[in-house]
């Protein structure tokens, strides 16, 4: 059962501490702390087993540290699982379920990974995308950093290029429609920025494949950058957490030619399995709604007939969309390698600890689901991989969670863990392989209502939250209506719906075992579990 007033007590110990006491000599021995933030990245990448994929860099990362295997996000959107990652505590304390709520109006007094670091002597930088913008202030949760967080400067773009369309394309005729348009809602007396939103609407397709050089996009240039930073903060005589936070492959999938050019289109492997599963919840499901607003796919949806759930589209287009997938990864992780080579070249690897995460899967076809927003295990299994000083490469299958990070890089950098974190440090399983710090990890899903969900791409109220608990074999989900969440008293008069997955027996989710006669103990057991963790999540006022 957690106390209102014993968190708050341990927050204010932490700003209790005297920074005088650190002392220069105690800073210059704590190792830095590389932290890359990596958007939709789902993972299938070469250090996964993809065989498909070309990621050498992040494999290259890899072999220099642990993979976990089997991570997984709290909530498969991008405000809410980045918030509980970088605080440590999961969305019902976070208060954050969706994408406009402000962190510090739900939650002010709550201590974030960088903040909590600056009193432990680090000097704690960001720029990219690490925070959901949309969930924190205008300066990226000002109290989180030493300085400024670092805005994209316009330097670092391809000059051949200039900048890209709202922030995103380089096509030529991309930009000549986005320009006209601009131009159009100007002459109407609209105002700049409403003009690049109208802009932003109309134009949008959902790939692009140009010939352009990586920093014609946001994330080249922010990554030139990026260097740059780093060699400052090589001299500073500070530990730095320096947080990088890269944007692709997220929607949409633009990407310079070469790396398109590393795979054929027809070669893109399509979900095997596009079909409603058997004995189905239907509120487990969506409409693929972020995936739908691009100006491109309203000509997919009327040519293709459509399945009650999900959203279905053509073979081809299917195709084009994991080949711009696999190409924007593939993109990513020539620009981790920019950052990997910058570290080496500035003799900082031996003392840095080096942690890449993405912020939840992605749906690519399988259930005729795109995007994240469910908790099915395309949308809640992420990837991550931490490299630290003196620790021996190797692979686990150990369950973790983002809500690990926090702890665990406390942990590995010698300094004091919070006793608030929900996480656990999972530096013992970086040590031995075998071991095993949780048995489950948890994550959840809110939705407006019963049925399946259209169109609330994180900004409608929720009504409905899916609980999902997975375990080394399965997962079991229990959707609770009423507007339930963990901190308050569970009942069952609140209960919608059940699901059970075997990974062994039924990798792809095909069935809902939940009411078969063969797995009623299995699910019997999963309740207790859920119904354990509800209560530890309890909030007593």
């Amino acid at each position: 059962m957690i106390k209102l007033k014993v968190i708050k007590k341990a927050l204010i110990c932490i700003f209790c501490i005297n920074f005088i006491s650190l002392g220069m000599d105690g800073q210059t021995n704590k190792p830095n702390i590389l932290f890359i933030a990596v958007d939709d990245l789902k993972p299938i990448i070469g250090a996964y087993g993809n065989r498909m994929i070309k990621t050498p860099n992040i494999d290259r990362l890899a072999k220099r540290g642990t993979v976990f295997m089997n991570n997984y996000c709290q909530q498969a959107v991008c405000g809410p699982t980045r918030a509980s990652l970088l605080t440590g505590m999961r969305p019902d304390m976070t208060k954050i379920w969706d994408l406009k709520t402000q962190l510090r109006d739900v939650s002010p007094n709550i201590i974030t990974l960088p903040q909590y670091l600056i009193t432990q002597g680090y000097s704690t930088q960001g720029i990219g995308k690490v925070f959901d913008p949309r969930n924190v202030d205008k300066n990226i949760d000002n109290v989180s950093w030493s300085v400024p967080y670092y805005k994209i400067d316009k330097k670092y773009y391809a000059p051949e290029c200039g900048e890209p369309a709202a922030g995103i394309y380089q096509k030529k005729e991309t930009k000549d429609a986005v320009e006209k348009i601009i131009q159009e809602c100007l002459a109407k007396g609209m105002t700049r920025a409403e003009a690049n939103a109208e802009a932003a609407l109309k134009v949008k397709p959902s790939t692009e494949c140009v010939d352009v050089p990586d920093n014609a996009y946001n994330d080249g240039a922010n990554i030139m950058q990026s260097k740059d930073i780093l060699k400052k903060l090589s001299t500073s005589g500070q530990p730095f957490f320096f947080a990088v936070g890269i944007a692709k492959p997220h929607l949409p999938f633009v990407a310079p030619k070469k790396y398109w050019d590393l795979y054929k289109r027809s070669e893109m492997p399509l979900a095997s399995f596009q079909e409603q599963n058997s004995n189905p919840i239907p509120t487990a499901y969506h409409s693929a709604s972020e995936l739908r607003a691009y100006t491109d796919i309203p000509t997919e949806i009327d040519k293709t007939p459509q399945k009650k759930f999900g959203l279905t589209i053509s073979m081809e287009k299917q195709q084009e969309l994991i080949h711009g997938y696999y190409a924007a990864i593939s993109y990513t992780d020539a620009l981790v390698g920019e950052l990997l080579n910058t570290l080496d070249s500035l003799g900082l690897s031996k003392n840095t600890i080096i942690v890449l995460w993405g912020d939840h899967g992605w749906h690519l076809g399988d259930h005729n689901l795109w995007c994240k927003h469910s908790n099915f295990e395309q949308a809640t299994h992420a990837p991550l991989i931490i490299s630290a000083p003196g620790i021996t490469p190797n692979k686990t299958s150990s369950i973790s969670e983002h809500v690990d990070i926090f702890p665990t890089l406390c942990d590995l950098a010698g300094v004091e863990v919070p006793k608030h974190l929900q996480g656990k440090s999972l530096k013992p399983v970086m040590k031995n392989q075998n071991i095993t710090v949780k048995k489950y990890a948890v994550s959840q899903y809110p939705r407006s209502g019963v049925d399946e969900e259209s169109g609330r791409l994180g900004y409608a109220p929720a009504n409905v939250m899916g609980y999902s608990i997975r375990n080394s074999q399965y997962r079991f989900t229990i959707w609770m209506k009423n507007s339930f969440i963990s901190t308050r008293p569970y009942d069952k008069n609140d209960e919608l719906g059940v699901e059970l997955y075997d990974y062994k027996a039924d990798p792809l989710e095909t069935k809902n075992v939940a009411k078969e006669k063969n797995y009623i103990p299995v699910a019997k057991q999963l309740k207790s579990d859920m119904l354990k963790y509800f209560k530890s999540q309890f909030i007593e006022k």
